[in-house]
């Protein structure tokens, strides 16, 4: 299957306005990417194409389901997924997607691929820690005995975290500096 074509929009012969292009995404979608985080995928995608006089605003939304297997009980079951992301299309000298959000195309270009836009909306939108429902209602359930898998992702987090300064009602319970007692003398000596 050309992906490249099939989810590419030509937008050289579109008036100026909103545009609505719909896709449906299959596990055959992915087969291109090695992709294999879930066992099969439905999912529709909405693209609404603004096409301006000097830029195209593109706004992506995926609404589906995956089947995935559950990290608690290991059993597959179908996840819904929701995503939705937006870009700006400029036109330049060459090609550049190094932003996130705003793609540079050449002036000559009569059309944009998503293939690479659709990929990352539905990957992004699958979460990494993946509970049935069945297993959240287990009352033996405990969401701090698994927390053990993401031990890296919270590692990550927590060295970007900075300690917190103490309050005045902290401060009250510990003991306070001598050094800060006498500036504290000082300023209201005057």
């Amino acid at each position: 299957m050309n992906t490249e074509k099939t989810y590419s929009i030509s937008f050289i012969g579109l008036k100026n306005g909103e545009h609505t292009f719909e896709y449906q995404i299959d596990s055959d979608f992915f087969k291109n990417y090695d992709y294999d985080d879930f066992n099969r995928i439905q999912a529709n995608i909405s693209v609404l194409l603004n096409k301006k006089a000097t830029h195209l605003e593109v706004n992506f939304k995926a609404k589906g389901v995956v089947n995935v297997p559950c990290d608690v009980t290991n059993e597959d079951f179908d996840l819904p997924i929701e995503n939705e992301f937006n870009l700006i299309v400029k036109f330049g000298e060459e090609f550049n997607d190094d932003h996130d959000e705003i793609l540079i195309i050449p002036m000559n270009e009569y059309e944009i691929t998503l293939t690479q836009y659709i990929y990352e909306l539905i990957v992004l939108s699958i979460p990494a820690k993946r509970v049935s429902p069945e297993a959240r209602e287990d009352e033996d359930f405990d969401e701090e005995d698994f927390d053990f898998l993401f031990d890296d992702e919270e590692e990550d987090s927590e060295m970007d975290e900075t300690p917190e300064e103490e309050t005045e009602g902290d401060s009250d319970q510990n003991d306070i500096d001598p050094r800060w007692e006498k500036l504290k003398k000082l300023l209201t000596d005057k």
